[in-house]
């Protein structure tokens, strides 16, 4: 992981005065696992947004593998693929529809599209359950449908957006696994959560944002070093001791 895929180089947002994101730059390299974590309303999702062409920064830019989001966006988003932490599927179709018709709004053909579904599921461990209706799914099996759609154009760059949120340790697992394989595959991937065992047993590196700025960027055995012996602190106590214990409602 020494080559450079994404370079987020001073980014900045406000809203009506306010400011989301101030002056925010990191590099995340080839087929990492990178985590952006931080508290709600520490401007990780706006810097999301951003990343993926979808809000254009008042100031900075991003490289994607040598492609600016200012003046390359088309190029971009032929890299990138998102997991919201939102649902976005339609429960009265299939599993199998859903992907098929994510496919072809991706610019896909019918056929490679439902090709690109079959694998997919197969890969989330939904195959057994590619006819039947998403409204008939757990909130596990949703966020594994979620999960594959990103994948429809099998993106170098993959944003997860909170993936795990609800769901039960089974899927949860899954996910994991999933993403592991991936990133073994060549997959680059950037990974949100607020579960602090999730960044430390996936993510090769972590950033730690908190009123819009960047306070911390390392391993997780990096980041724990900072305030004890690796071994026995937690990626929680790292966390609460950089951006505090107030309640972020």
């Amino acid at each position: 992981m020494n080559e450079e895929f994404l370079a987020a180089k001073e980014l900045r947002k406000a809203f009506n005065g306010n400011v989301a994101v101030d002056v925010v730059s990191f590099s995340i390299m080839r087929k990492e696992i990178f985590g952006l974590l931080g508290p709600n309303g520490a401007g990780k999702t706006t810097t999301i947004r951003m990343m993926a062409t979808v809000l254009p920064p008042d100031g900075g830019d991003v490289m994607v593998d040598g492609h600016s989001v200012l003046r390359h966006a088309g190029e971009v988003r032929k890299l990138i693929g998102v997991c919201p932490q939102e649902l976005a599927l339609y429960p009265e179709l299939t599993a199998l529809e859903n992907l098929v018709f994510f496919g072809q709004m991706a610019g896909l053909g019918g056929k490679q599209a439902k090709e690109a579904a079959g694998e997919n599921l197969l890969l989330v461990g939904l195959q057994d359950r590619a006819k039947d209706a998403v409204a008939k799914f757990s909130g596990g099996m949703k966020r594994r449908v979620n999960l594959a759609i990103s994948l429809m154009s099998r993106p170098a760059l993959l944003f997860l957006d909170e993936p795990t949120v609800g769901i039960d340790p089974q899927s949860r697992n899954h996910i994991f696994e999933t993403v592991q394989r991936l990133r073994g595959e060549g997959m680059t991937v950037l990974y949100t959560t607020h579960y602090m065992e999730e960044a430390d047993r996936l993510c090769d590196r972590l950033a730690i944002m908190d009123h819009g700025q960047l306070i911390a960027v390392g391993t997780p055995r990096e980041l724990k070093a900072q305030i004890g012996q690796p071994e026995k602190v937690t990626l929680e106590e790292v966390f609460l001791s950089l951006t505090g214990r107030r309640l972020r409602d």
